[in-house]
């Protein structure tokens, strides 16, 4: 008898630990908006960046592919930002699409609980912080370094034999362009060339078309231009015009820039592990208040996102009533707040204002302990907590303003 209560009891809890048919479907209905919104997200901020970063290297001969590899680069940077909003967005639309349906109303009369409600969103946030663990934690360090060194090579490069449309040359004691130029950027229309001579002496060239012929070796390019003019400056500071039908020059290449520097000269560039050894570490190469800084906040970055459905649930709950707006606006300007107050707290702590532990805990447990007491507060009245009556009346006034404004001017008409 005692042994069948045990196993029964046994059946119990493990079948308590699987996700239930109201888990699976909640589960389900956050998902796809959760991975829709984080990919807009991310190609949106992506797309951003590459057009910021093409303007930047616009000069550069290979422009496309620095960008290419810059944009790879960025992909777990933006990841990490844009998760905690995607996760918030479909927090919010799944919950207000259940409580628009009744769903809830209908689960809450059925004995089921707010916080049994809330289990599998928090579940999926705690999976959610662990992969921005590995994100933030991991990937991230990796790329940002990689990144510079994408940025530091193109910073550094030089010529490369290849010239695009519009592109400028701006090698040591030469500048180069042309109106037109094949994909492969060696056959050139309306070619412009300005360069100082080994004596000092100023030479400019023009020509209708060229072609650019590279050495074996990559040392130098060989420019067989023809129908064009050049103008060489003499000695006694006159210029010497020569019209040509056929003109050959060479002009060097570009060597090999020098390396960047080794990984860990920034601590944005170390993994967790590294943080925590570079902590302890009595000969560390950075202070030890701005490797606790970077380690805690990738720690409370990751530890908000299980705290984040307490927050969602009273705000959609209280969005029943078609105010959804201020709902999110206002979700909108707490994550900023939390984001921003984590740099700030490291500023503090970095300049040693603070120690870096009360920095970054201190604004991490304020954010979550408002979550928990909205979700304690929306358990016995859903949707009705200070914050969200707090929105409504905010809401119903500009409603107000706005009918009074209306009034006003229709009298005055």
């Amino acid at each position: 008898m005692a042994s069948g209560v045990t196993d029964a009891r046994e059946t119990a809890a493990g079948s308590s630990l699987r996700p239930s048919l109201i888990d699976r479907y909640v589960l389900r209905l956050t998902t796809g908006p959760m991975l829709g919104c984080l990919a807009v997200t991310l190609v949106a901020l992506l797309l951003e960046r590459a057009l910021r970063l093409l303007d930047l290297l616009s000069q550069s001969s290979d422009r496309f592919g620095f960008v290419v590899q810059l944009t790879s680069q960025l992909v777990p940077h933006y990841f990490g930002l844009a998760l905690p909003v995607a996760f918030f967005v479909a927090l919010f639309i799944v919950i207000t699409k259940l409580s628009d349906g009744s769903e809830i109303d209908a689960l809450l009369a059925s004995g089921v609980s707010l916080t049994r409600l809330a289990a599998p969103f928090i579940g999926l946030g705690v999976l959610l912080a662990v992969l921005s663990i590995i994100v933030f934690g991991y990937a991230q360090p990796y790329s940002r370094y990689a990144y510079r060194a994408v940025m530091h090579a193109a910073a550094t490069a030089g010529w490369n034999g290849q010239l695009q449309a519009g592109a400028f040359v701006t090698e040591d004691r030469l500048i180069m362009t042309a109106d037109q130029a094949d994909p492969k950027g060696q056959r050139l229309e309306r070619l412009f060339i300005r360069r100082i001579t080994a004596d000092n002496r100023e030479e400019v060239i023009t020509a209708q078309t060229a072609d650019l012929h590279v050495s074996p070796d990559r040392a130098t390019v060989t420019l067989v231009m023809r129908n064009g003019r050049r103008i060489l400056q003499s000695p006694n500071g006159a210029y010497d015009i020569l019209q040509f039908q056929t003109f050959t020059t060479d002009a060097p290449l570009a060597g090999s820039s020098a390396l960047l520097r080794a990984r860990g000269g920034d601590e944005r560039e170390l993994t967790l592990g590294e943080l925590a050894e570079m902590a302890k570490s009595p000969n560390s190469l950075l202070p030890r208040a701005t490797v606790l800084a970077e380690l805690y906040a990738r720690l409370a970055r990751a530890a908000f996102l299980p705290f984040l459905p307490l927050i969602a649930f009273p705000l959609g709950l209280a969005a029943k009533r078609g105010r959804r707006a201020p709902g999110l606006i206002f979700a909108g300007v707490l994550l900023l707040a939390f984001q921003h107050s984590l740099q700030l707290g490291q500023s503090l702590a970095e300049a040693g204002h603070i120690p870096a532990f009360a920095a970054i805990w201190t604004p991490f447990l304020l954010f979550t302990g408002f979550g928990v007491w909205m979700f304690a507060g929306s358990r016995n009245r859903p949707g009705e907590t200070p914050i969200s009556l707090f929105i409504v009346s905010i809401y119903d006034a500009c409603g107000r303003a706005a009918d009074a404004v209306r009034l006003k001017r229709a009298a005055s008409t």
